[in-house]
């Protein structure tokens, strides 16, 4: 005769879920800090050129890039086209974007405010060379060319 006796059957015990909100709390804040947040879409084709000697930037937070290449929908042409922030722009809006710019920065990173061009290699030098002119007029004269480390070849 056994001693103990088995009763009815028991159901499985239901799963803990006190730690989940702890778990997904930690998903949430891990991808909240690996993420990065792009600045502006594009909507002009650039690949940028091949350089020997190519210098990272010390302080993204202070460059302002123009945008310039053929435009990825075949809607708006075949010619290079300049990108400001995220909407086509003329030579002439560079004024006002720079202005923008500056006004945004603080006093202090004013004078340290660079503008970089990035530049599809297939874009003719006719409109860099107008919007140098225009950055020029503005005083806007620390300027960067954007460009990829040439592979060496062997």
């Amino acid at each position: 005769m056994p001693r103990f006796k088995k009763s009815e059957k028991r159901a499985t015990p239901g799963i803990n879920t006190g730690s989940m909100s702890d778990i997904i709390f930690m998903f949430l804040f891990f991808f909240m800090v690996i993420t990065t947040i792009r600045e502006s879409s594009l909507i002009v084709r650039v690949k940028v050129p091949q350089a020997t000697e190519v210098a990272k930037l010390e302080r993204k937070s202070l460059v302002s890039f123009i945008y310039v290449g053929q435009p990825t929908d075949s809607r708006y042409g075949t010619e290079s086209r300049i990108q400001l922030n995220n909407q086509f722009a003329t030579v002439a809006d560079i004024r006002e974007f720079i202005t923008r710019e500056r006004e945004a920065r603080d006093e202090v990173d004013r004078p340290l405010l660079t503008t970089s061009l990035k530049v599809d290699e297939e874009t003719r030098m006719g409109i860099v060379t107008d919007i140098k002119q225009e950055l020029r007029q503005v005083g806007a004269f620390k300027i960067n060319y954007s460009a990829r480390k040439a592979v060496a070849s062997k």
